[in-house]
């Protein structure tokens, strides 16, 4: 939103009292603001400290919700938490890195439990493996618009996906059914226009 300038003048000409009563009253409204600010100004850990403490959520969630696999609504919802989690972390911290590594790891964690998902029918399960699908194809975007030193870390990651997306048949079916070549899952493979393709895919009605 563009403000006028005779806004902006207004809201210069306050005291520092005014200002500083107007800024605590936006951000008792605002947690999500509050928390950035917190950690631009004075928190002491870094953006890899609130990562590798986001690693270690995601895997205790993940491995704490495999016990409830069969009930699919409440696993996916669980799914979602996690997933909104690391959403606010890197709207806090800006990291980029992160917005990719800790949702490929995510997906990875979910995987570790590929025995455990081919015993659910295949009904239960398919909304999961589509979320996954479209986790991995959103990676593979921003993966592209990471600077080219990060590749090899996130090389891991997708390679981990790949193996585990081959040994689990109805995920590997459903990656070709919807558009999702897994020799894409290498930095240097992932196409250029990958954003067109996907836009293609979802026009023909996949990834749903």
């Amino acid at each position: 939103m563009e403000y006028p300038k005779e806004f902006k003048a207004a809201l210069s000409a306050f005291s520092s009292i005014e200002k500083d009563r107007l800024i605590f009253r936006l951000l008792k409204k605002d947690k999500l603001l509050s928390k950035k600010l917190y950690f631009e100004l004075i928190d002491p850990e870094t953006t890899d400290d609130k990562r590798n403490a986001m690693e270690e959520n995601v895997a205790e969630k993940i491995l704490l919700a495999s016990k409830y696999i069969g009930n699919a609504k409440y696993f996916m919802s669980t799914i979602r938490t996690i997933s909104a989690d690391i959403t606010e972390h890197v709207k806090i911290t800006t990291d980029k890195f992160g917005e990719v590594s800790l949702n490929l790891l995510l997906v990875n964690r979910i995987l570790d439990f590929n025995s455990d998902l081919s015993r659910q029918r295949f009904d239960n399960v398919y909304k999961l493996y589509i979320y996954i699908i479209n986790k991995v194809f959103k990676a593979l975007v921003l993966t592209r618009k990471l600077d080219e030193d990060y590749w090899m870390e996130i090389d891991e990651f997708l390679g981990e996906i790949r193996s585990k997306i081959s040994e689990n048949h109805y995920l590997q079916k459903l990656c070709i059914n919807n558009g999702l070549d897994i020799n894409w899952l290498k930095s240097d493979n992932i196409p250029e226009n990958i954003e067109q393709i996907i836009k293609d895919i979802k026009s023909q009605g996949f990834l749903r």
